[in-house]
């Protein structure tokens, strides 16, 4: 059963939108609100009610949806452009080559949307002190959800263009430091101490997952900021505190069969740390009454003869040619042509593209602009793997070892047969690409890992070292920012 809280998104983000303006954001923060509007929320479901709105952000067609995918795994050796050939996606040809630059339409929006996110984030995290006949307890909550949050759109922009402006609170127009910090950005370095003092208070102030109620499953738990924390420190080689956090996760296991997880049956199961929640709605719906992110089925589903989407984000033949014989991992996440799908639908043969990634298959509402399918952020099988390469890392190859082989027993295979620190630490990267494979990390494990350049060649691309390593800034914002900013090596 879908939770509950969901279907109020995007009237929080109506009640508190933000307004347009020419600054790089594209958002402006919301006028203050005044004693009287401001005592009509002064309880617990308009605290609630702030919250909601940095909630729902992630469900904007900026922040997880087309734009994301481009930059995330279209990129990427596990999945090529997709569609037809002369449909390029408004900029998904020139993701798939690795030729964008800065005024491609999927940096700006990722950049975009992002900082909308730590704009309502900084708007709850203002309001929710000031609402003192809500429970305190439940405010407590409330802000470690929210610093939770704002912690996760700040790992998603650090990961995609390294330094970026910190804004932490909800800037002053009229404040001449607060324009300046707009535009300034920081190094990487600072945003990662940043998301980290964020998720250290989410860890402080958050219940277990078990302790939501029906209503509220799918809210950030002390499990979900745990592991955000394992997997920022992971991005940092921070390899002690990789066994620290990771290790203090309980109550989770692997879901016995791989395929279950991806299925609307799997959605908040006993591996999910932190889902995007997604309910879908008949043609003509809005995600007012049926919130889901806004056209992720839609944009990967099959396209053509009998299909019923944009067909974009289409594996790769390197991923299908990688896997091993017997890897049960393949086939949930690879749909063919002429297969029956696991609700019984069958793709039809005729349909334009010989693959497509059944992890964004939604079963229910499956053509339309707001379809069912959650999207898996944080999944147990993650942090295992985040703690094998730590503790290889840190010369415990033995455990690292009983950990991947874990993963590869669910996978049907047999234990691994490396042996030595290197050896594991190339079995742990390679479990990452099957484990994880079309779920928005593989370009960044690359990046991370210093595989980038062979993978890209072995995949027909051209990685530039010094430069793929981060995006482009937006040319939107270094036109205003020049002055304080400067662009990221290689990029105009």
């Amino acid at each position: 059963m879908k939770n509950r809280y969901i279907t109020l998104l995007m009237a929080g983000t109506l009640m508190f939108s933000v307004s347009c303006s020419n600054d790089f954001l594209e958002v402006a923060p919301t006028e203050n609100i005044s004693t009287a509007d401001l005592a009509l929320y002064n309880n617990d479901e308009g605290a609630k009610s702030f919250v909601t709105s940095a909630y729902a952000q992630l469900l904007e067609w900026d922040t997880s949806s087309f734009a994301w995918i481009g930059m995330t795994s279209i990129t990427s050796d596990e999945a090529d452009k997709g569609s037809d050939p002369g449909d390029a996606g408004s900029d998904k040809n020139l993701m798939d080559a690795l030729t964008f630059d800065s005024s491609s339409g999927s940096v700006s929006d990722v950049f975009k949307g992002n900082y909308e996110g730590i704009n309502k984030c900084n708007q709850a995290l203002k309001y929710l002190p000031l609402l003192d006949n809500a429970s305190q307890a439940l405010r407590d909550r409330l802000i470690a959800e929210t610093k939770f949050l704002r912690a996760y759109y700040y790992f998603n922009l650090v990961r995609c263009f390294g330094g970026v402006p910190i804004v932490d609170h909800v800037p002053d127009p009229a404040s001449e430091a607060d324009n300046v910090t707009l535009l300034t950005r920081k190094s990487a370095t600072e945003v990662y101490a940043q998301i980290e003092k964020d998720l250290k208070d989410a860890i402080a102030g958050l219940p277990a997952k078990s302790a939501y109620g029906t209503s509220d499953i799918g809210r950030a738990s002390k499990g979900a900021a745990l592991g955000l924390m394992t997997k920022v420190a992971l991005y940092q080689k921070k390899w002690a505190d990789v066994i620290t956090y990771g290790t203090q996760i309980s109550g989770y296991s692997l879901t016995p069969s791989y395929s279950d997880i991806f299925k609307i049956s799997g959605e908040n199961n006993q591996e999910s740390l932190f889902e995007i929640q997604s309910i879908g709605g008949p043609s003509g719906s809005t995600n007012l009454t049926s919130p889901g992110i806004k056209q992720y089925s839609q944009v990967q589903a099959p396209r053509g003869a009998g299909g019923w989407g944009w067909g974009f984000n289409t594996p790769s033949n390197t991923l299908l040619n990688a896997y091993e014989t017997g890897d049960l991992r393949k086939d949930a996440t690879i749909m063919f042509r002429g297969q029956t799908l696991y609700d019984g639908v069958i793709l039809p043969s005729t349909v334009s593209n010989p693959m497509y990634n059944y992890k964004a298959y939604s079963p229910s509402f499956s053509g339309n602009d707001f379809a069912s399918q959650n999207l898996r952020v944080i999944r147990y099988a993650d942090v295992l793997l985040m703690l094998a390469e730590a503790y290889n890392e840190q010369g415990n190859t033995a455990q690292a070892i009983t950990l991947v082989n874990q993963i590869r027993t669910r996978a049907g295979l047999g234990n691994t047969g490396a042996s030595s620190l290197s050896d594991v630490r190339l079995a742990i990267w390679k479990e990452r690409r099957f484990e994880l494979a079309m779920e928005h990390d593989r370009w960044f494990d690359l990046i991370r890992t210093g595989q980038a350049q062979s993978a890209m060649a072995a995949d027909g691309k051209t990685f530039v070292v010094g430069k793929h390593e981060v995006f482009p800034l937006p040319s939107s914002f270094m036109l205003q920012a020049a002055k304080y900013s400067q662009q990221n090596p290689g990029y105009n």
